[in-house]
């Protein structure tokens, strides 16, 4: 398929986007291609091949959900010019 300046004007106007004069023909080429390349794939059979949803067999292996203690907010907080219980001390900005 070809993409001519009638269908670069949709797309443009349907993406909103404005496309510059001399981008145009660069554009239309690339476009042109990509299309191309759609249509190729569109044109292998895939009826015996399963679908595919996971490149994992059995799924995605799950952790635990286990609480670590952290000493984060303590090193972060020695770092603040004012901090207090783990949150950091900042002038009020709103009367």
């Amino acid at each position: 398929m070809q993409i001519d300046d009638k269908l670069l004007s949709k797309l443009e106007k349907l993406s909103a986007l404005k496309i510059a004069d001399d981008k145009r023909c660069e554009l239309k080429e690339q476009l042109s291609q990509i299309v191309n390349f759609v249509e190729k794939l569109d044109e292998l059979d895939l009826n015996n091949i399963e679908a595919i949803t996971s490149t994992t067999k059995g799924g995605t292996p799950f952790r635990n959900d286990e609480s670590k203690k952290s000493e984060v907010i303590n090193e972060v907080s020695k770092h603040a010019p004012k901090s207090q219980d783990g949150f950091f001390v900042v002038p009020k900005i709103i009367e």
